[in-house]
């Protein structure tokens, strides 16, 4: 069947979310007279990991995930670990702010996008998270009107690997899964969930740490464009 339309990942695959979480978590370290180190950002993201996943996994709250990411790291710091209130107070001033700060989309996303345009492809992304947040990523990075509708795991109600944030992105589109094809970072999740779900799919590798026997994979994005025909 001919491609009728790209869905994008957004996190790792559009909007550099490790560029922008090193810089907060440095940032966020350092507001608090403290020094990061390998060994502590290694544990940050290793607690972003396991407690975003619950969250997909509807065990705890987004807010929650987030409070308990500062319960493990903050006694790394030697700080104080309070209340519910001073842990949110904490987040949204610290290292989310930080954050912010530092949203950037990735070089190659603008040319991919003019080829993905001029193609006549419908598009959207599917993205694990929530409605306000990821769309303020979009509108941060010049993105707004660009990619078509942005479809989180919040309203949905459903995360990926599910088949059925899959479906219900091709449902938005009006397309046929066999007729999508998905681009995103992670290949469990992205990759092998799309799959799953009768979509094709493409592993943005920037790093080129992918597993190895997966053919369909890009260091770029600039080499979408070969796959749009």
């Amino acid at each position: 069947m001919a491609l009728a339309a790209v869905i994008f990942d957004l996190d790792g695959t559009l909007f550099d979310h490790s560029t922008a979480s090193i810089s907060a978590v440095r940032a966020w370290v350092e507001s608090l007279g403290r020094t990061s180190s390998p060994d502590l950002e290694a544990a940050w993201f290793d607690a972003e990991e396991r407690h975003f996943r619950d969250w997909c996994d509807g065990l705890i709250t987004f807010t929650e995930q987030r409070r308990r990411r500062l319960r493990e790291v903050l006694p790394l710091l030697q700080q104080p670990v309070g209340d519910d209130a001073a842990l949110d107070r904490l987040f949204a001033d610290g290292y989310l702010h930080a954050y912010r700060q530092a949203w950037c989309a990735y070089t190659d996303v603008a040319d991919c996008l003019l080829a993905v345009e001029r193609s006549g492809l419908r598009t959207a992304v599917l993205t694990n998270g929530t409605v306000e947040q990821q769309n303020a990523k979009i509108q941060a990075i010049g993105l707004a009107g660009r990619v078509g509708p942005v479809l989180t795991a919040e309203e949905l109600g459903a995360a990926k690997p599910a088949p059925a944030a899959f479906a219900a992105a091709c449902d938005r589109l009006d397309v046929c899964p066999s007729s999508a094809l998905y681009v995103g970072d992670d290949y469990e999740v992205d990759v092998l969930g799309a799959r799953a779900a009768g979509l094709r799919a493409v592993l943005i590798d920037r790093a080129g740490t992918g597993p190895a026997n997966e053919a369909d994979r890009m260091g770029s994005l600039l080499e979408l464009a070969a796959r749009l025909t």
